[in-house]
């Protein structure tokens, strides 16, 4: 089983980082044989915001975390980058959950693959 850890930075839009790492990390978590994480911290904090609208045609990473949970794979995110956004855990996307940077550690040693966005 091929074990890939996604880590985001970027703000959920603006750019298109946290939401090329998403795309990238639900095509994977999609494929047999793949286990998926991501870590998102900084202000990819905010992409696990619950209750994301936006415009008809336009990426909705709320939808996309959803793919990746779905798929047995896992999302967390910073507390201290939580914290200095002021966003509280009841705020977080379903499947998404509040992490350490000790978890993050754990994670990287975990997996095959380290993949920053």
């Amino acid at each position: 089983m091929a074990r890939t850890l996604f880590i985001l930075n970027d703000p959920p839009y603006g750019t298109e980082r946290s939401y090329n790492g998403l795309r990238l990390a639900g095509a994977l978590a999609r494929r047999d044989g793949q286990q998926v994480r991501v870590f998102l911290m900084g202000d990819a904090a905010s992409c696990a915001i619950a209750g994301q609208k936006t415009p008809n045609g336009y990426y909705n990473l709320e939808r996309m975390i959803a793919v990746v949970t779905r798929k047995e794979g896992q999302v967390a995110v910073c507390g201290t980058c939580m914290d200095g956004r002021g966003i509280p855990e009841a705020m977080l996307t379903e499947g998404s959950r509040r992490s350490t940077l000790e978890e993050l550690a754990d994670w990287t040693l975990w997996a095959e693959q380290v993949l920053v966005f």
